[in-house]
């Protein structure tokens, strides 16, 4: 019990999931490796505060612009997760390749789950290619990542020679 109790306490990082990780979505597998290994746990369904685009890029996939101020409040899940969990997500999310990058954001608990603000991470759209990918979609975002968007994600197996196309929008 104790050696639990210890294990848990290292999920120092809230992650908030907007798009494929979120429960019943493409990627959401993930999540659950990760939860069945104790290395996460869901800790409810929130809104970010502040307005932010969230639009989908090539493949379907899901991103979320840091442009403060607009498209619109995102809904999504926060996770509480370890250490071995973020790598595992920033290698998944292509971090290092330049697909997302992992920076703060300030997320506030849907009424039915009281409601209460945190500072989370995101992985966002990376800087190079955001706001080009922004204007390319009219300025118009997403409230919430869904069904009809889930239907248009190709997994990356699926993807000629397995990469995300995003990256040639960056020059």
């Amino acid at each position: 019990m104790e050696r639990e109790s210890q294990k848990a306490n290292l999920k120092t990082h809230l992650i908030f999931a907007y798009g494929t990780l979120k429960r019943g979505f493409p990627n959401h597998y993930l999540m659950e490796e990760l939860v069945n290994e104790d290395d996460a746990v869901l800790v409810g369904v929130y809104l970010t505060e502040d307005h932010y685009p969230l639009v989908c890029g090539p493949h379907g996939i899901p991103y979320l612009i840091n442009l403060p101020g607009l498209g619109h409040r995102v809904k999504g899940e926060v996770y509480a997760v370890s250490e071995g969990a973020v790598a595992k997500l920033d290698e998944f999310e292509g971090v290092s390749a330049g697909c997302y990058e992992r920076l703060p954001l300030t997320v506030v608990a849907a009424v039915e789950e009281g409601g209460g603000r945190v500072e989370a991470e995101a992985y966002w759209g990376h800087r190079r290619f955001g706001e080009v990918l922004w204007k390319t979609k009219g300025e118009v975002g997403l409230k919430e990542y869904g069904e009809k968007e889930a239907k248009e994600y190709v997994r990356k197996v699926n993807r000629l020679g397995g990469r995300n196309s995003i990256l040639d929008l960056v020059p």
